[in-house]
């Protein structure tokens, strides 16, 4: 369903920018990516609980969706090597007024808590 209201023109601009980074780890890989350069098993070190099988779904999407770049170096073993491209980029700047709303929101929960909450949660 997100990967179809990506593709219509008759859809919010917002809507189909939400469909393109749909799912628990999409914002999470351009972060990772906006260092540059990374191979895969960088990307699953860098994000505990992202799987194999995830993570290769998503970077597939997100190379088809034009935000990453595949290159595959032509060694013994193969080594794959995904990086941002410049649309990629773009959506990653896009998406930092959104983070620091983010960090923003956080901070304002934080400070919602009673004394003794804010004492355990930041414990843990």
């Amino acid at each position: 369903m997100a990967r179809m209201r990506a593709q219509d023109p008759d859809v919010c601009g917002v809507t189909a920018a939400i469909a393109v980074i749909d799912g628990k780890w999409k914002t999470a890989l351009l972060w990772a990516l906006e260092s540059g350069p990374r191979r895969p098993g960088e990307l699953r070190r860098a994000l505990p609980g992202l799987t194999e099988k995830v993570l290769t779904q998503a970077l597939r999407e997100m190379e088809v969706d034009g935000l990453v770049h595949r290159e595959v170096h032509d060694v013994r073993p193969l080594k794959t090597v995904y990086s941002l491209t410049d649309f990629g980029k773009d959506l990653s700047e896009a998406l930092a007024p959104v983070s620091d709303w983010g960090h923003r929101r956080l901070d304002m929960l934080a400070a919602q808590q009673p004394e003794g909450a804010r004492a355990v949660s930041s414990a843990t």
